[in-house]
């Protein structure tokens, strides 16, 4: 769910920045940044569109940023603009019931269709926090700064929500917010969490404006202690792991062997490692098989992946005639 910002969506992130933490703007100033925005990025419906990718997608992150800009511009059409596009195309014409999906955007005909026209809908639906959170935020403000009960009514049903659907009590943390609804609980005792889902202005704001809504006084201080234990250098991780018991440690992924390694020698282990890829040719096409639909269940059980990349992957390696699969072997040797 993370892309490199623009030069224009960096300009008005850091307004943002300032807007959301206090430093108000006067509704009379010109934002050429907005402007330049809107004419570049945004449609006339109210649409922001990534013009980088092949199916022109659409994030409810950009969705909500385009919210929170257009209240900072006092531009109120423009919100509404925004505001209705994503609740008829992300979540199912109705926020008070629907939590946005994620990834709306252009669907290629598959091969046995080849030769119709695309379709335009959800290509992931499962919602993302950081934009759902940046959403009730925004109602709630434009409710208070525009004396708009329905904006506020709205943003509290949608925060009410987000508790219920994108929030979990960890043990020793607390009520904390998930990435998503679904794929960030990968066992029992391990959660997959985002420091920069739950920018700590924000969520001080809804524990605040939300008093009835317990809830969010105990995600403020389960958000505030996970920003700050996953940062003891002053930089947070994007991605962090939380074990029962054990607590915050990075996701280390593809690294894995690697970290380990070097953890063994700093307590002074012998390790030696080699290089020793997985090889599968014609003679394992049922283990291939076996192989690539595992995977790619386990990617869509994540939720961080659109469905229509898992399933370009999975159609790719359906279709190899063999797999090199990367793997080392070490020996770690005790100290004497």
């Amino acid at each position: 769910m993370r892309r490199l910002l623009r030069p224009p969506l960096r300009a008005l992130l850091a307004v943002a920045a300032m807007v959301a933490t206090g430093h108000a703007l006067a509704s009379s100033c010109a934002w050429p940044d907005w402007e330049h925005f809107k004419q570049n990025t945004l449609s006339a419906d109210g649409r922001v569109i990534d013009a980088s990718t092949p199916q022109q997608v659409t994030v409810s992150e950009g969705q909500a940023y385009a919210l929170f800009f257009a209240l900072v511009a006092n531009d109120r059409a423009t919100f509404d603009r925004v505001l209705n596009w994503t609740q008829n195309n992300l979540a199912q014409g109705d926020l008070t019931q629907h939590l946005p999906a994620w990834q709306w955007g252009r669907q290629e005909a598959k091969d046995s269709n080849k030769g119709t026209a695309p379709t335009w809908g959800v290509l992931d639906s499962n919602p993302a926090s950081d934009a759902d959170l940046w959403i009730a935020y925004t109602l709630i403000e434009a409710g208070r700064l525009w004396h708009e009960r329905s904006y506020t009514a709205l943003g509290t049903v949608l925060a009410r929500n987000i508790a219920a659907r994108e929030t979990a009590v960890l043990p020793g943390l607390g009520r904390t917010v998930l990435p998503g609804p679904v794929g960030f609980h990968p066992q029992d005792d391990v959660w997959r969490l985002n420091p920069s889902y739950v920018p700590l202005q924000v969520m001080r704001q809804l524990a605040h404006a939300l008093p009835q809504q317990t809830e969010w006084k105990a995600v403020l201080d389960s958000s505030t202690k996970l920003v700050t234990d996953t940062a003891p250098h002053g930089f947070s991780p994007d991605w962090v792991i939380y074990r029962r018991d054990k607590g915050f440690g990075p996701a280390a992924g593809p690294r894995a062997t690697e970290l380990l390694e070097a953890a063994l020698r700093a307590e002074g282990y012998d390790v030696r490692s080699a290089v020793s890829p997985w090889r599968l040719g014609r003679g394992d096409a049922a283990l291939m098989r076996e192989l690539a639909h595992g995977t790619a269940a386990a990617v869509r059980e994540t939720g961080t992946v659109a469905e229509s990349t898992i399933r370009d992957w999975l159609d790719a390696r359906l279709g190899a005639a063999a797999y090199e699969i990367g793997h080392r072997d070490f020996l770690a040797l005790p100290p004497r």
